[in-house]
């Protein structure tokens, strides 16, 4: 074993580190960090800044390449969307500035942890020492001098540590590492590191750089969870299982399939869990819950067992809890978070997804649904696949209705559905677009869908694609945005630009709101403030004419090369452009009607409306939100002693 010491400053033993720690899973290793973005500025600049000048200089560019970013929130959503679409075994560290410029890595932080994707946050501070406090961007606080900005992201970390001395830092990195590495307590882990750390000498052990392999564990099932379980579903007469995330992370879709296969069991897929099945798969039910198929929301309402893989159960997938409407519902979670596993009352399955669903497979030898259920799902499955058609390609009738060059969202979703391939990967965040995907989206591959919904952040289209799209430069990344989501981030498109990263934007622009104005008409708000409007000068509200916003002109300006659509043969025609180009970001460009909407879900989604009002739609909508309110059910129904004959 190497002994000794080497003298490096805070941020050049943080560097070096970093480029030593490796992920393993099944055998197969990756290096942990793929690189490390950064804005510098004064606190990092001659800390972590020098630290990775030097380590290029040096050559070990490759180990640890830095790229810089135009906004340190995107930059971890670049991170994370990296992470995810390599199923949380590899990420990115993200450096920022002293003051606004660490404190805009929050709305990432939160992102990645309500995710529960790995991610490390490397804030700047002001001084340990306070030799010169207060110092420009600092915040003091009158009550405690120990309180920076950076406190803030204790609340949002899984793991969070301070670096006053140099000596606190081996603890530190190590603690980062093991849970950045855990499939339980994954998300954001930040190490804050004051400006003179940074800079500031020591004599390291050697043995803090050496090659360290963390390796991703896949938990067994216990034998009597798994038994338990087993029983369940041996007695249930309408099971359904809810796929989530961890179906993808596990690794898990060939498990499922084969269990699904084997008995006949429908999935609903959450917006984090779609794929797991592919579509046309005789039990791929498709989306369940708010934004969900009537095919899967129907089997949810009957369902007597509901078997969860690696979901969180979100209030989208559960319709608020009023998706599972039989009133002896019982629940079976498979989670490798016990947290997440006792959700509903359940059987807790506490386990890799992948293991248990191969455990309970065999433990299912034999058994299957009734004939009639399968062709029930079939029927079901045959009504809804209709209305996607419908959908993808609109009648002459609802077209007919449409202004000059003005297309539908769901006709747009549909072009690009139909001429992508089936490894290229769809990325969206927020607006009405997520659960149109959620619903419409027909995907042909595991890793081809990637709709961040758990913190549904505006913005994070365009970073989110970069990241994809650095994490398998052999898939083409179709962004789909709306303009209200692309107004919130579109500087990323320089970093594309500037490394050359292929992803083609789809950005669709109506002029507003579109998810917010439908959610505020349904709740009896009119749309109150969601369309890009003048102001009338005569009555002083946000109602005059549209705005002269040029979109399209914005990309292009920002250096991506952008095409305008005003017809399904333009948009057809320049999805094989974009297909066929090479280099850095192509941006499509087209307007949608925000009026016309999606199918529907059959299903509902809990948003409280005003309980008095002098306005008649706001009255009408809260008599509809108490009737819905009268079918929310708890979900706390226990699951009963187990008759089972043990082998």
């Amino acid at each position: 074993m190497n002994t000794g010491t080497v003298r490096l400053t805070v941020g050049q033993a943080v560097v070096r580190f970093l480029t030593a720690q490796w992920s393993e899973r099944d055998g197969y290793r990756q290096r942990l960090f793929a690189g490390c973005f950064g804005i510098f500025g004064h606190g990092n600049v001659a800390g972590l800044g020098q630290a990775l000048l030097q380590h290029e200089l040096a050559g070990g560019a490759e180990r640890l390449p830095y790229v810089l970013a135009r906004n340190e929130q995107a930059m971890v959503h670049t991170a994370v969307a990296y992470a995810r679409q390599l199923d949380r075994l590899q990420t990115w560290a993200c450096t920022a500035s002293v003051g606004p410029g660490s404190t805009n890595m929050l709305t990432g932080a939160a992102l990645a942890t309500v995710n529960r994707i790995p991610v490390l946050l490397l804030p700047s501070g002001t001084f340990a020492t306070r030799v010169a406090a207060p110092v420009l961007q600092e915040l003091e606080v009158p009550y405690a001098a120990d309180v920076t900005v950076n406190d803030a992201f204790r609340p949002l970390s899984r793991f969070f540590d301070r670096i006053d001395r140099p000596e606190q830092l081996p603890s530190a990195l190590l603690g980062a590492m093991r849970v950045l590495t855990d499939p339980v307590e994954t998300g954001a882990v930040t190490v804050a590191l004051p400006q003179d750390v940074q800079a500031e000498a020591y004599d390291w052990p050697v043995e803090l750089f050496a090659e360290r392999v963390w390796r991703v564990a896949r938990p067994l099932p216990e034998a009597a969870d798994l038994a338990d379980a087993a029983a369940l579903v041996k007695a249930a007469r309408r099971p359904m299982i809810v796929a989530g995330g961890g179906v993808h992370y596990s690794g898990a879709e060939d498990a499922l399939r084969a269990l699904c296969e084997a008995t006949g069991i429908p999935v609903g897929e959450t917006q984090a869990g779609k794929g797991a099945l592919p579509h046309g798969h005789p039990q791929a039910m498709g989306a369940v819950g708010s934004t969900g198929t009537t095919a899967a929301n129907a089997l949810a309402a009957e369902a007597d067992l509901v078997i969860g893989v690696g979901t969180r159960y979100s209030d989208f997938t559960t319709a608020s809890r009023t998706a599972f409407q039989d009133p002896a519902v019982r629940f079976v979670n498979i989670n490798v978070a016990r947290f997440d596993a006792g959700k509903h009352a359940g059987l807790p399955v506490v386990a890799d997804a992948r293991e248990a669903l191969t455990a309970l497979t065999a433990a299912l030898d034999g058994h299957a649904v009734d004939p009639a259920y399968r062709e029930l799902q079939a029927r079901l499955w045959q009504d809804w696949d209709a209305r996607v058609e419908a959908a993808y390609h609109p009648s002459a009738e609802v077209t007919d209705a449409l202004a000059d060059g003005v297309l539908t969202q769901g006709a747009v979703l549909g072009r690009v559905n139909e001429l992508s391939d089936p490894r290229d990967v769809v990325v969206c965040a927020a607006g009405s677009m997520p659960g149109d995907l959620h619903k419409l989206w027909r995907v042909r591959d595991r890793k081809a869908y990637h709709v961040e919904y758990g913190y549904s952040c505006m913005g994070y289209e365009i970073p989110g694609g970069i990241g994809v799209r650095m994490a398998d430069p052999s898939r083409d990344v179709f962004v789909m945005v709306g303009d209200g989501s692309y107004l919130m981030m579109p500087s990323e498109l320089v970093t594309a630009v500037q490394e050359r990263i292929k992803v083609i934007v789809v950005l669709v622009q109506n002029h507003g709101f579109h998810s917010i104005g439908s959610l505020s008409e349904s709740l009896g708000s009119q749309r109150f403030g969601t369309a890009y409007r003048y102001r009338d000068p005569a009555t002083g509200r946000l109602t005059g004419s549209r705005l002269p916003v040029d979109l399209a002109a914005n990309a292009r300006s920002l250096g991506a090369t952008v095409i305008e659509v005003r017809s399904p043969a333009e948009l057809d025609q320049a999805i094989k452009n974009a297909k066929a180009a090479d280099g850095g970001p192509i941006v499509i460009h087209v307007e949608t009607d925000p009026t016309v909407h999606a199918p529907d879900s059959a299903a509902w989604w809990d948003v409280p409306v005003s309980q008095v009002s002098d306005l008649d739609t706001t009255r009408a909508a809260y008599e509809e939100y108490a009737a819905h309110k009268t079918t929310q059910r708890p979900l706390l129904a226990p699951i009963e002693p187990i008759e089972r004959t043990d082998s």
